[in-house]
């Protein structure tokens, strides 16, 4: 059979089995990303073979490699094309869905086949395994893992096909020798059992895409043509997500407006084991960021607010106080993301930093409060991450050496510890114990840096509050950072799974 001829979509694929199948033929299933294929995949599928009459493999498509932001190295027709070029194999097709559960199902294999790596389900991080042998159990076949020796496309791709600079992957190299991917991961399961409490301003980002049109012919105006809009959960709302995906319990204690709330909108968004603190403020908006987007290029044109950033009323600061006071003090963890648009008083600041067991710090700069929001609104907390650009404008310089600069806000802000994210050039970290150390950016594609340092906190205050190690910290940070610049906004939050694969992906 020629190449071409055995790749087919899954419905073309379940119609043919189903004849073969009255064949009396029986049926072998793989399932995989086969991103680079090697002899270890060449084993594994004549193995396979072995153990029926027709061997079926289903591609997990682009959208759903899950091995971080820079993968997968080939598209899914390469890879398919590649496998359907395999003596062994007699039919190929793309799976549409993220788990190869739904192919289970619609194939009905007789021998569900996996390779060496799942002998033991405890340490796949999916879980999906025992959900792929109770689905091929239900069709009446059976999962088989083969013997097989294990070898890592993954590996492969790191040593000699890195999108990643030289020195980066040195620092990976070195960082894995001192630190596993099980012991990272193995924060990941801690992190389970914390309860995490997130305090902050939720905000609507909304981004209205444009196409330029031209020029006004009266004045010097550029006109744009609407096309479409998409509004996301951002700020404190946006963290919660993330961390959501970690912890079993977590809460969001924020204030929404009495006008033009999007409450619903916000319940929809928000996951479902997120605890809701909704306080409210009168006479005022739930925050809205609209941006406008020049479509074809993804370029942000303007950026447009609506927000009362006035300070709060004395009964308002007073409901958001008691609050704190009743819920700070009940979390292992405590995230506060202040936007600085009026939500928190310095009142209510002492009440977090006296009453939280542990707390992690954002206090943000942006266009809305700069010059009049600092970090040294936050003196002493357990953990702090600040953009550089931040650490510049508590200095009061722009232009001396960033390194002692950081050290220098560090000592005056008496934290436990400081990480400063710098984008491209990754993160700086002052740690009393493991001192000064700098840890490079592992982004692949950069889409869209809109919540990227809300992301850095939220994982990596997870790794924090457990005592991790700070480059085990940083890098945690710099993972989840890479991960929220590969989407458009907050479009999907950080998932747990995702983020797990790729530091497997990142550390072999």
């Amino acid at each position: 059979m020629q190449a071409n001829t055995k790749i087919k979509t899954l419905p073309e694929l379940a119609a043919t089995l189903a004849g073969l199948r009255g064949q009396k033929r029986r049926i072998v299933h793989c399932h995989g990303v086969f991103d680079l294929l090697h002899v270890g995949h060449l084993r594994y599928f004549q193995e396979a073979k072995a153990m029926g009459d027709v061997l079926v493999v289903t591609l997990t498509t682009d959208r759903y490699v899950n091995k971080g932001p820079h993968r997968p190295a080939f598209t899914e027709q390469l890879r398919a094309e590649v496998l359907a070029g395999l003596e062994c194999i007699d039919f190929v097709a793309i799976n549409p869905t993220p788990s190869a559960i739904e192919a289970i199902q619609l194939l009905r294999p007789d021998v569900y086949v996996k390779g060496p790596d799942y002998k033991d389900a405890s340490k796949d991080v999916t879980g999906k395994i025992l959900e792929e042998e109770e689905a091929v159990r239900a069709v009446g076949g059976r999962l088989a893992i083969t013997s097989g020796d294990t070898f890592s496309s993954t590996s492969l791709i790191n040593q000699h096909m890195s999108v990643l600079p030289p020195e980066v992957q040195a620092y990976l190299a070195d960082f894995a020798r001192k630190h596993s991917a099980e012991s990272v991961l193995d924060y990941v399961q801690k992190a389970r059992g914390l309860k995490v409490l997130l305090i902050g301003e939720p905000i609507i980002d909304e981004y209205m895409y444009c196409e330029a049109i031209g020029k006004s012919s009266k004045e010097p105006t550029m006109v744009v043509k609407r096309l479409s809009s998409e509004q996301f959960a951002g700020g404190i709302l946006a963290a919660a997500n993330h961390v959501s995906s970690f912890c079993d319990e977590v809460a969001v204690l924020t204030q929404l407006g009495t006008e033009n709330s999007h409450e619903a909108f916000i319940e929809d968004k928000l996951r479902t084991n997120i605890r809701r603190i909704f306080l409210h403020r009168k006479n005022s908006p739930t925050i809205v960021k609209r941006r406008l987007v020049e479509n074809y290029f993804f370029l942000k044109l303007m950026e447009i607010y609506e927000i009362n950033d006035s300070p709060l009323a004395p009964e308002e600061d007073e409901a958001v106080c008691q609050a704190l006071m009743a819920h700070v003090p009940n979390y292992d963890l405590v995230i506060v993301i202040d936007f600085g648009h009026s939500m928190l008083s310095d009142r209510a600041r002492k009440i977090i930093r006296e009453h939280a067991k542990f707390l992690a710090v954002n206090a943000q700069c942006n266009a809305g409060n700069l010059g009049h929001h600092a970090l040294s609104k936050y003196m002493g907390v357990d953990y702090m991450t600040a953009t550089e650009h931040e650490v510049r404008i508590e200095s009061r310089d722009r232009h001396a050496a960033i390194r002692p600069l950081v050290r220098g806000v560090y000592e005056k802000l008496k934290c436990g510890r400081l990480i400063v994210t710098r984008g491209k050039n990754g993160c700086l970290c002052c740690d009393p114990a493991d001192g000064f150390s700098e840890i490079p950016a592992v982004a692949g594609k950069v889409v869209d840096r809109i919540g990227a340092g809300d992301a850095f906190l939220s994982v990596s205050a997870l790794f924090a509050a457990q005592r991790a190690p700070i480059d085990i910290v940083g890098f945690a940070g710099n993972a989840a950072g890479a991960l929220a610049v590969a989407t458009v906004a907050n479009r999907d939050p950080i998932d747990r799974v995702a983020f797990c694969k790729q530091i497997e992906s990142l550390l072999k």
